[in-house]
């Protein structure tokens, strides 16, 4: 019987991309993350002996804590942090079971800065708009996000130690056939069934290749509509948000359902 603040792999990995996701941290030791650097998807590094720091910056949310094997670290920083009112659970047998069960880890060495700053092309469409759903979703949710004119993007990098994206002679753009929300994927290694379903409708649909989605179509009007009905790029994100949010529980696990009205009249025959 599961413990009472234990969450286990898969219940944790149905929450990450999701607007219910909970804050991670990953209290395991240095040494043993020495030997397999990687974290779970948003998680944040904190030594066990510091977790109480943390609790003013998480108020107010849902903590899971991660260490190796699910045992002393993040039980005990877990419960620490429930003396301070937060509701903290760990995560059942910790980065082990978590990398058994082949689930996604990112590599420690190509993560940002906790809230690190973007910058890309005014006036986003579809990849301006997916990337940084993904990035908030999936490595970053407090990343901060600048749409700037294109000739301004390089410059406003450089001066603002901001991360360029979807822009030319950049790592994270498109290269070949991939878009840049493919090349967000493969440079923090987040290779999941769902993903990549969603990975193909933006590459469709951004690069007009609609013949590798049926949804392409859909993905390209609304995208263009979010465009015109909004004129400020950050309340077009905040409303694009939602879009991907809802591309991704279908691309999870919605893929097999239609709807068809008249299939429940009746007065039609079966």
């Amino acid at each position: 019987m599961p413990a009472l603040n234990e969450i286990s792999q898969t219940q944790l990995m149905r929450l990450i991309g999701t607007p219910d996701a909970p804050a991670i941290v990953d209290v395991c030791m240095a040494s043993d993350f020495e030997d397999d650097p990687r974290v779970i998807p948003t998680a944040q590094r904190c030594p066990h002996d510091h977790i109480e720091m943390l609790g003013p910056d998480l108020q107010g949310k849902r903590v899971v804590i991660i260490c190796q094997k699910g045992k002393k670290l993040s039980q005990g920083a877990a419960a620490l942090l429930r003396t301070q009112g937060l509701k903290a659970e760990y995560l059942a047998g910790g980065i082990h079971a978590w990398r058994d069960a082949d689930l996604p880890l990112i590599p420690a060495a190509n993560l940002p800065p906790k809230g690190s700053t973007w910058v890309t092309r005014h006036r986003p469409k579809i990849d301006r708009i997916a990337c940084p759903w993904l990035i908030r979703r999936f490595v970053d949710p407090d990343a901060k996000f600048l749409y700037v004119q294109p000739g301004e993007v390089a410059r406003v990098a450089e001066n603002f130690n901001a991360i360029p994206f979807d822009i030319e002679g950049v790592e994270l753009s498109h290269h070949d056939d991939d878009c840049s929300f493919d090349a967000i994927l493969k440079r923090f290694a987040l290779d999941t069934p769902p993903l990549q379903k969603l990975a193909t409708l933006v590459r469709a649909a951004d690069t007009n290749r609609h013949d590798l989605a049926p949804e392409a179509a859909g993905l390209l009007a609304i995208s263009v509509g979010l465009s015109r009905a909004h004129k400020d790029d950050l309340d077009q994100l905040e409303a694009g948000m939602v879009v991907y949010d809802a591309l991704y529980r279908w691309a999870r696990d919605g893929q097999g359902e239609g709807h068809d009205w008249a299939a429940t009249r009746k007065d039609v025959p079966s």
